[in-house]
């Protein structure tokens, strides 16, 4: 079965990005998390949408 939700280690590892840089794009809610009793995570489908945005972002330049 494929994963939905990553930790944030694995999030930031998906993105090639540090953990810092995840948080800030977290607290900024550029990308979404989620909550299970007191573990934040991250669903596979905010990872995607994040990387959407940003490649349209960059095809509009």
């Amino acid at each position: 079965m494929t994963r939905l939700l990553l930790t944030v280690p694995e999030a930031a590892e998906a993105l090639s990005i540090s953990r810092s840089k995840l948080y800030q794009l977290l607290a900024t809610g550029t990308v979404t998390s989620i909550r299970i009793d007191g573990s934040r995570r991250i669903p596979v489908s905010a990872l995607t949408d994040y990387v959407t945005r940003l490649t349209r972002k960059e095809a509009a330049v």
